[in-house]
């Protein structure tokens, strides 16, 4: 894995791109993951329930990374009653939470009224999509650990295509904290209506546009340029505060500085 921690943040997520692929095939064949994943792609198949996959402690904790859900795997009961819940019921438990990994969680594994039944898990092309997202997590995860605003710009590129609307982005408190970021909102706005944050999300983005890559990575960058600043990452010769007083290209100023070449981004290449 190629660490980041201390560099400017456009210098990180230019590491990051340019190996992502050997970084993704490092985590899958590193010893603790690989274990994961052959555990998971072995058992699946014949989990139909929720109390199934609830009992094998390994395919449980697989998912709950999968979905960035770690730090909840000890909550076993509550991510049992989610898992059962009657999504048509307004208040059933995967309806009443806002953080919306739940949901996501639920819709993906696909199980039944009462946590029975469940044909996702015996077809193939959907266990390698798990195992993408797994390790993809694990790949995010890193880089947010060491640079959380490189971690985030991760987050949103993963997530961009699929927001159609401003409360799905103030459902999720990073993507929350990147649009304020990015789109000069200020940080106080939080505390306002949720009505009228949505308002001035609309008012400065029309989401429809995340669909277009070239307008994610603009996002990306203004996000990452203010970032540093704010945090006392730029510097007079760092990517970041070039691109706040508009001047150069963030990959070019990369480029120089590490010989890395530049990257063409996609928010298609994540496994969303």
């Amino acid at each position: 894995m190629i660490p980041i921690a201390g560099l400017p943040s456009f210098t990180g997520l230019s590491l990051v791109d340019a190996t992502k692929d050997s970084q993704l095939e490092t985590i899958r064949n590193s010893a603790q993951h690989k274990r994961a994943i052959e555990h998971f792609k072995e058992n699946i198949r014949d989990v139909e329930t929720v109390d199934q996959l609830m009992e094998d402690q390994e395919l449980y904790a697989f998912v709950m990374r999968a979905f960035d859900l770690e730090d909840q795997i000890f909550g076993r009961a509550m991510i049992e009653k989610v898992l059962k819940s009657n999504i048509e019921e307004s208040d059933a438990l995967v309806n009443r939470l806002t953080d919306p990994r739940f949901r996501e969680m639920y819709e993906t594994l696909g199980f039944g009224q009462d946590g029975v039944g469940n044909l996702n898990t015996i077809l193939s092309g959907w266990q390698n999509r798990m195992v993408d997202r797994y390790v993809e997590r694990q790949f995010i995860n890193f880089a947010e650990d060491q640079n959380s605003t490189v971690g985030t710009a991760l987050e949103f590129r993963a997530k961009a295509s699929e927001i159609t609307n401003p409360f799905q982005i103030l459902q999720d408190t990073e993507m929350s904290e990147f649009f304020r970021t990015a789109l000069g909102i200020p940080a106080a706005s939080a505390q306002l209506d949720i009505d009228k944050q949505a308002e001035q999300i609309r008012d400065k983005i029309d989401l429809e546009t995340l669909q277009d890559p070239e307008v994610v990575e603009k996002l990306v960058r203004k996000y990452i340029a203010i970032s540093d600043a704010l945090n006392g990452t730029a510097t007079a010769n760092n990517a970041a505060l070039v691109m706040l007083q508009g001047g150069g290209n963030a990959s070019s100023i990369i480029t120089g500085t590490l010989g890395v070449s530049p990257v063409s981004y996609s928010a298609s290449m994540l496994y969303r």
